[in-house]
């Protein structure tokens, strides 16, 4: 007998997802699994539409079509109150951190605590503290989001999005607007945060150091085709993928052009 899902079930699963605005396809026939533990990317090029599935996936728009499913309980065919107590299981850091530019750090990090849970307000300044060192930003608890530079904000924002010990994180565009030395150092600290607290990340990015450094699995998304063109460990799709568009997006290679000169003529 079972003591509970083994520690690779799939905690999210997505099933043959249409995304639409309005009349506009953005993605179709999306189908994959994310599994406990993952570092799961959702990658491709620009204007595939790797936001939007992350909206999709946290309750803010709903699909076209198919399902999203959390521990087999399908999120969109949910009764609200049902969606809610899905959704208190998830965190999420924005691209640009979404912090309150009137509140100091330590209070941006308090209102999911104020607004979700009972603790009195010595209880939640001793987690505040906590989820901030987590981060690297002990002692900046009343510091204002403008005081501190992007790579603070992002981590600002990550420990926001922990504050309530989240079953899946979701992170959109993390290394954005951040130089490679702070963007490593983001990466570095999902690795640390991944192996410590055992959560599922689910991050969208285009970046392929981030992605290689991060990633255990992933899916491609095209904008070309609107759909997947596969799922698998970013590596493996890099070294071993059949598909052309996936290894020139994965090892930047240029598209073949027959009627070009080869570069190699080149001087």
């Amino acid at each position: 007998m079972s003591d509970g899902p083994p520690s690779n079930a799939a905690v999210l699963t997505v099933r043959d997802l249409e995304l639409r605005y309005g009349s506009t396809l953005i993605q179709k026939d999306l189908s994959f699994d994310i599994h406990r533990g993952d570092i799961f990317v959702i990658m491709g090029g620009s204007g595939c539409g790797k936001s939007t599935l992350l909206k999709h996936m946290i309750g803010l728009n709903r699909p076209h079509a198919g399902s999203i499913c959390y521990g087999g309980t399908d999120l969109w065919a949910a009764d609200e109150k049902t969606r809610n107590q899905l959704l208190r299981n998830v965190g999420v850091l924005y691209q640009q951190g979404a912090l309150w530019s009137s509140l100091t750090l330590a209070e941006n990090v308090m209102v999911p605590m104020e607004e979700y849970t009972s603790l009195n307000v010595r209880q939640r300044r001793e987690l505040v503290a906590l989820k901030l060192s987590m981060v690297g930003l002990a002692g900046f608890e009343d510091y204002m989001p403008a005081e501190i530079s992007g790579g603070m904000r992002k981590r600002a924002g990550l420990a926001r999005a922990m504050a309530l010990d989240p079953d899946i994180l979701f992170f959109d565009e993390p290394s954005s607007g951040l130089d490679p030395i702070h963007a490593k150092l983001l990466d570095d600290l999902i690795l640390e945060l991944s192996a410590a607290l055992g959560s599922t990340i689910v991050v969208v990015s285009h970046e392929l150091a981030s992605i290689f450094a991060i990633g255990s699995n992933a899916v491609f998304l095209d904008s070309e085709s609107k759909t997947m063109l596969a799922t698998g460990p970013p590596l493996e799709l890099r070294d071993h993928s059949p598909i052309p568009r996936i290894r020139q997006f994965l090892a930047r290679e240029a598209p073949i052009n027959e009627s070009s000169p080869s570069r190699e003529m080149n001087p």
